[in-house]
């Protein structure tokens, strides 16, 4: 019959197992959010008028890029805290892309 430790020791372990798979879940949730809020600001800023065709066009690559890395890194069956960090780091990126290039002084059709 296992000791109370040994029981202690594998719930925490069960713990910690679960408690990583639902961290990693959630950071995959946050990043599907991000992808669709930066896709969502390019449109507008195209239906606007505030971005050219050729910003609106860099943007969309750089979306599918990030998009690429994340299923790159879902491949495996889930997105770790590391990759995440490194998906959330190209979307800071591309959020300020977007900014910079909404509020530059060109213009597109709108």
């Amino acid at each position: 019959m296992p000791t109370r430790s040994l029981i202690h020791t594998r719930t925490a372990a069960l713990l910690s197992l679960v408690l990583l798979m639902a961290g990693a879940a959630s950071a995959q949730t946050r990043v599907d959010t991000r992808q669709e809020n930066q896709a969502n600001r390019i449109a507008q800023g195209a239906a606007s008028g505030q971005l050219t065709q050729a910003e609106q066009d860099r943007l969309n690559q750089q979306q599918a890029r990030i998009a690429r890395g994340e299923e790159r890194a879902a491949a495996d069956g889930t997105v770790t805290q590391r990759e995440a960090a490194k998906l959330n780091a190209r979307q800071d990126a591309a959020s300020r892309n977007i900014a910079r290039a909404k509020h530059n002084r060109r213009s597109g059709n709108p």
